[in-house]
């Protein structure tokens, strides 16, 4: 399984290695609608017609409407609602074989005046304008990526679509990129997809083109459902070719969304066959696509201002005085010293990150890695070159301006807590985990030396124990029934504000096994139900006190991942253990 994080590193470190599948929701967050809004418009236009009712585009919003109009095709024989073949069904009826009239229909809905370039949308123009994208498949009709590549860069972006598609497969082989191409037609010629019989398969031209990229380069999906039968089975078919998505398939989608079982079985498909598959959940394809914007070294500057439409410049404005209201505690500590440098790991063969999270798993946590398009360690260099035996050179590494950039290197935002996380729990009862969500502090209930938590249980009672009737949910992987337990934690994260450096603890309960997190919701917020102003305090002071003792608040700590070793194979931090305070400012 492959998370947002993760991809960001992999697409990063070579982004030229990937092409892009993308449907209707890229085009959605550029202001046009979706197919969802399409065949509810289809619809509503059907029941007005055929009922003689007077129901405008912004009545369908509301639910009691949309279910009359459903209900209606229902009993017309019409597809339930979400059925793939909805699109198909409502465009036939509406519109029959006119091709003329489903161009002015869509030149209508899809109008350029309602085109607002998202970020993503800019990105994916950035990305396509500087030769880091060389190819971008589409199902959809409109011009959001050739609008995005001009305003980005000023360059024109021509389209391969159903009216000239002979040229687009020799086009990928002759290299001739970037290469956009339209399945589906676009709907300024006459010749788009839109009825059961178009989509029924796909243009043979533009099929030989994708297969032939999808042995090229890897794919990210966005914005993309997979509904249609036919683009699916066009995906499915590159698995059978010499070398499919050699670097690897990655189909994104909205965190908590359903994924349909086309996408499952064709992941599941391309993983048999080699290849490396993952659905990655993502918040919106802007926030995806800003992410791999942010971690992409070298970015041109003139490129960059048109891609976040700003412009940076140097101000001095005073800050206003303290005035004589309440001091209110902040839970960050100021880190005044930091790491500079690491090593820098270079391999015979090129190592995933499931390679990297084993090598730590196996040696105890006593090796912490991150990826972009080096390989970075912390640990003896003499365990490095133990567990690979394929390994070519190790080098030290400075990575001081990426530490002071990291909201443009995430992957070492998360080394860094995930390093400070080690140093942190050393020789105290404490567990550590890193996952997507960030770097946590564990109380472990089975340390033979408890003494050290005394503070934390004043200020919470017990610090760990078992969930009374809430077990995890069983499935394939997990075909036991398991009682889920519990222990206080501390999250970890490292934020520069205002130039300075901080380490930010957020008091938590973790749960075993992470899965059953959604089971345990009523045991956390009864828990947690009171945990503000005094109490949060109180914990706040526990957990400085389990971390660094009996301590004088001005006392600055050195503290290290490990001990021993030279300062490229163990990181060390200086952690100041006063937190940091806010009041307001004078009026």
């Amino acid at each position: 399984m492959t998370d947002q994080y993760e991809l960001t590193s992999i697409f990063c470190a070579k982004p030229q290695q990937f092409a892009w599948f993308i449907g209707a929701g890229t085009s959605a967050v550029a202001g046009l609608p979706t197919a969802w809004d399409i065949i509810w418009d289809l619809k509503r236009r059907q029941y007005c017609r055929e009922e003689s009712q007077d129901i405008s585009r912004q009545d369908v919003q509301l639910g009691a409407i949309r279910s009359r109009i459903q209900s209606y095709m229902l009993s017309k024989g019409y597809p339930a609602e979400g059925d793939p073949g909805e699109y198909t069904a409502y465009f036939q009826n509406i519109f029959g074989e006119d091709k003329e009239r489903q161009r002015q229909y869509l030149t209508a809905f899809l109008s350029e005046d309602k085109v607002t370039l998202s970020i993503g949308n800019r990105v994916l123009g950035a990305l396509l304008s500087t030769g880091r994208t060389r190819a971008v498949f589409t199902t959809n009709f409109d011009s959001v990526v050739e609008r995005a590549v001009a305003e980005v860069s000023g360059r024109s972006l021509s389209a391969y679509h159903l009216e000239g598609a002979a040229s687009a497969n020799s086009a990928v082989s002759n290299e001739e990129f970037p290469f956009y191409c339209k399945l589906h037609g676009d709907f300024r010629y006459d010749s788009i997809k839109n009825l059961r019989s178009d989509l029924a398969a796909q243009n043979k031209d533009l099929s030989k083109a994708l297969v032939n990229a999808a042995n090229r380069f890897g794919f990210i999906v966005a914005g993309y459902s997979g509904r249609d039968e036919s683009v699916m089975n066009l995906l499915r078919s590159a698995l059978s070719t010499p070398n499919p998505f050699p670097h690897g398939l990655f189909w994104t989608g909205m965190k908590k969304a359903p994924v349909l079982p086309a996408v499952e079985l064709l992941l599941e498909d391309a993983r048999a066959a080699g290849v490396n598959a993952s659905f990655v959940e993502v918040e919106t394809f802007d926030a995806l696509m800003l992410r791999f914007w942010r971690n992409i070294d070298g970015k041109e500057l003139a490129i960059d201002a048109k891609v976040q439409k700003i412009s940076r410049a140097s101000v001095s404005i005073p800050m206003p005085g303290p005035g004589k209201g309440q001091i209110v505690r902040m839970n960050a500590l100021p880190i005044m010293g930091m790491p500079g440098e690491c090593q820098a790991l270079t391999f015979k063969s090129p190592k995933e990150w499931s390679d990297l999270r084993t090598a730590a798993s196996v040696n105890d946590g006593r090796l912490i890695f991150t990826k972009s398009d080096t390989v970075m360690c912390w640990g003896e260099e003499a365990l490095v070159r133990g567990h690979f035996p394929d390994i070519v050179s190790v080098s030290p590494q400075d990575i001081s301006a990426k530490i002071a950039d990291t909201d443009n290197h995430l992957y070492i935002k998360q080394f860094l807590e995930e390093a400070m996380s080690h140093a942190l729990v050393r020789d105290r009862p404490l567990l550590t985990r890193t996952t997507k969500a960030g770097s946590y502090l564990i109380a472990d209930a089975h340390s033979s030396d408890q003494s050290a938590l005394e503070p934390l249980q004043k200020a919470v009672g017990k610090t760990s124990g078992r969930m009374a009737g809430v077990f995890a949910p069983v499935d394939i992987e997990h075909p036991h029934a398991e009682q889920v337990s519990w222990a206080e934690a501390l999250r970890v994260s490292f934020q520069i504000v205002d130039g300075r450096n901080w380490l930010l603890l957020d008091p938590d309960i973790w749960v075993w096994p992470p899965r059953a997190r959604p089971e345990a919701g009523t045991f956390l917020d009864k828990r947690r139900g009171d945990r503000y102003n005094n109490v949060y305090n109180d914990i706040l002071d526990a957990w400085l006190s389990v971390l660094f003792g009996k301590h004088d608040r001005k006392t600055a700590f050195k503290i290290s991942a490990y001990e021993g070793g030279t300062s490229v194979e163990t990181p060390s931090f200086t952690i100041g253990a006063r937190t940091a305070f806010t009041r307001r400012l004078a009026s």
